[in-house]
């Protein structure tokens, strides 16, 4: 089934947003992958730029203890035609990968991990926390001229001290969630158009198919043709919603792998979503390629995530 996104752009003239969180406020956190900064939208539509991250700041999570935790992808280079933005390779500076934690009175900046066992992180793409105060997140890899370094999925604890590779190799790991009762990792493949599931067996530690599953995980689900698959949010009852680009929406599946609907955006990079509001059934979604948050009426209340 497919429908069209219903509700109005909150907020325009972002350089290419990402990440969005909401605040118990109302106030919207988004990055700027090509400004290299944090940003805050108010329920107004007015902007403020909360923080100068530097490099390509590509996923955002409110942490347990306040802050705002950032998967930094090292920076991309880029191109726009008529007003839309995509990137096209790494930065000309690029050197690698970090998480970051923001601290968002201050707009302080620290830098907590940059390798994990001497290996350096290639891009950090997406985040979440889970309820015992550490986090998962994908690092996508980086996509070269000539080569591709594959990527894999993380977990790190908030106080810099821990971090493991779960899962590797992944070949462009992205969007990365939680099930309701937290013992499964969702985690997207975007240039095979895969969602992947991982069952958690401890901490940071993920259960694995045998072979020939290429990186452990279970298929949920993939979509045929040419699309691919970026950020993701879970649904209080378990579904999963995947920003999907070319086509360019939102595509829903259920846990046991049925694509239930296609919520279509107005532009090809749609690129995540978080929910809000009240009720949480507000999906706040960065249309990247032109720079917008837009905030859509959703047929059901999201995850209320952990922090």
């Amino acid at each position: 089934m497919t429908l069209q996104l219903q509700g109005r752009v909150l907020a325009s003239g972002l350089q290419f947003p990402e990440g969005p969180v909401v605040l118990p406020d109302g106030r919207v956190l988004v990055v700027e992958i090509a400004a290299g900064r944090l940003t805050q939208v108010f329920p107004t539509g007015e902007t403020q730029v909360i923080a100068e991250v530097g490099g390509g700041p590509n996923g955002a999570a409110l942490g347990p203890d306040g802050h705002c935790y950032i998967c930094n992808n090292g920076g991309f280079s880029w191109r726009t035609d008529d007003g839309f933005t995509r990137p096209t390779g790494p930065a000309a500076d690029y050197q690698g990968g970090a998480i970051q934690r923001v601290n968002l009175r201050s707009g302080a900046v620290e830098t907590l991990y940059t390798h994990c066992d001497g290996v350096a992180l290639h891009g950090p793409n997406d985040i979440v926390f889970d309820g015992q105060g550490g986090f998962w997140f994908t690092d996508f890899g980086k996509t070269f001229e000539d080569r591709i370094l594959r990527g894999a999925v993380y977990y790190a604890t908030t106080d810099g001290s821990f971090i493991r590779r779960a899962a590797h190799p992944v070949l462009t790991p992205n969007g990365v969630g939680l099930s309701p009762d937290g013992t499964t990792l969702y985690v997207t493949e975007t240039e095979t158009s895969r969602l992947w599931s991982f069952p958690i067996v401890g901490r940071g530690e993920l259960g694995h198919e045998a072979w020939p599953s290429p990186n452990g995980g279970r298929l949920v689900h993939g979509l045929p043709g040419f699309q691919r698959f970026d950020s993701l949010a879970v649904e209080d009852n378990g579904n999963i919603c995947v920003a999907t680009l070319v086509r360019g929406g939102i595509s829903v599946f259920s846990p046991t792998g049925e694509l239930l609907e296609f919520h279509a955006a107005p532009e090809g990079y749609c690129t995540n979503l978080c929910f809000g509001g009240a009720d949480r059934r507000t999906a706040f979604i960065t249309l990247s390629g032109y720079g917008q948050l837009f905030a859509a009426d959703w047929p059901r209340p999201g995850l209320r995530l952990t922090a």
